[in-house]
């Protein structure tokens, strides 16, 4: 038996499409419901929590997540993904350097900064694979059957990171999840791995996929409107001295 929105605790956005504000770090992990798959937003910060968001999907859906889309390389968005044992995983291209090598000791590291327990981020770490599907352009997945529920994958960045991928949901009203190029409830992160300079053209991309009538679903905080990342780009743009 399916449950329904309300009562799993997430927030239905548009039809068939929902997402879930997490604990700790407020990280958000959306959902896309289609006749012929189920496609998952980000996968938490550790492995338990990618265990419930599988589970929860599965009670809303009754099915199993078929493809799972990580908007970034950080660890709140991504330790949770080696639990989805199966999906298909995409990501922006070169995200893989984020996530192999040195580039893996950093994300455990940064994981064990934030708080996140020593052995949970040893053990997510450990489990973390590698997207099989790195999207250089644009990718539109067919969630189907038969061209029925159209999702795309368009890498916008760089910006917040040198890898940001973002979702684009059509329909009314289109939703787009934007990953923390978007962030609501803070002053957008522009740490150590973030392209300052680019920042401000990748939410151009964004409001262009999305148009005005879209809802803007930010990697941590609330959903928003066109306005609202109008008004962050602009801040960007000033912050890092960007010209329009």
């Amino acid at each position: 038996m399916t449950v329904t929105w309300e009562e799993s605790g997430w927030e239905q956005v548009a039809p068939g499409v929902g997402r879930r504000r997490l604990p700790v770090w407020d990280c958000t992990a959306g959902l896309v419901v289609g006749a012929g798959g189920v496609l998952l937003v980000d996968a938490g910060s550790r492995l338990g929590e990618g265990a419930r968001l599988r589970t929860e999907a599965h009670a809303l859906t009754g099915r199993r997540v078929t493809h799972l889309a990580l908007t970034h390389p950080h660890f709140d968005h991504i330790l949770g993904a080696a639990a989805f044992a199966g999906a298909e995983v995409f990501g922006a291209v070169g995200v893989e350097t984020a996530l192999t090598g040195r580039g893996r000791e950093a994300l455990r590291a940064d994981a064990v900064r934030w708080g996140l327990d020593a052995r949970e981020a040893e053990e997510a770490v450990d489990a973390l694979v590698t997207p099989r599907h790195a999207v250089s352009g644009e990718w539109t997945l067919d969630l189907g059957p038969e061209g029925g529920r159209p999702v795309l994958l368009a890498n916008v960045g760089p910006g917040h990171t040198a890898h940001d991928l973002a979702v684009l949901v059509p329909g009314d009203p289109g939703v787009v999840f934007c990953g923390d190029l978007v962030e609501e409830s803070g002053e957008p992160q522009a740490g150590p791995d973030s392209v300052p300079e680019r920042w401000p053209a990748a939410l151009d991309r964004l409001l262009a996929l999305g148009g005005e009538e879209a809802r803007y679903v930010p990697g941590h905080g609330a959903v928003v409107d066109a306005a609202f990342v109008r008004a962050q780009r602009d801040a960007l743009a000033a912050r890092f001295g960007v010209s329009e």
